[in-house]
């Protein structure tokens, strides 16, 4: 069985026991269990028509506990404009939740 999942503008395709990446957000009470409503379809294997939302399914959701909490490899940047003698660098980390599916229901 898998599911495409809409977290933050991505599609993710997920089965149970993935492992993804999904972007950084604050949870209440430093919870460790992540509920993502927002199901675009659910399908199975078999070959069986997948069943679709409009946009979203009412009732589907995916369970997942988080792995870890850590960032992308630095992404460097730099600016120059010509005859001007300006030049300027900078860098970037993106945060992320790396998530374990636990299950999917609908």
């Amino acid at each position: 069985m898998y599911a495409i999942i809409e977290d933050s503008g991505t599609q993710i395709k997920v089965s149970q026991g993935d492992v993804v990446e999904v972007d950084l957000r604050t949870l209440p009470g430093g919870a460790e269990k992540i509920v993502f409503e927002r199901v675009l379809a659910i399908g199975t294997a078999d070959g069986t028509p997948a069943k679709l939302g409009a946009p979203y399914l009412t009732g589907a959701s995916v369970s997942a506990t988080i792995v870890e909490e850590t960032r992308t490899a630095k992404i460097r940047r730099a600016m120059y404009k010509r005859r001007k003698g300006t030049r300027r660098q900078g860098a970037h980390r993106q945060g992320f939740l790396r998530v374990r599916i636990d299950g999917i229901t609908g």
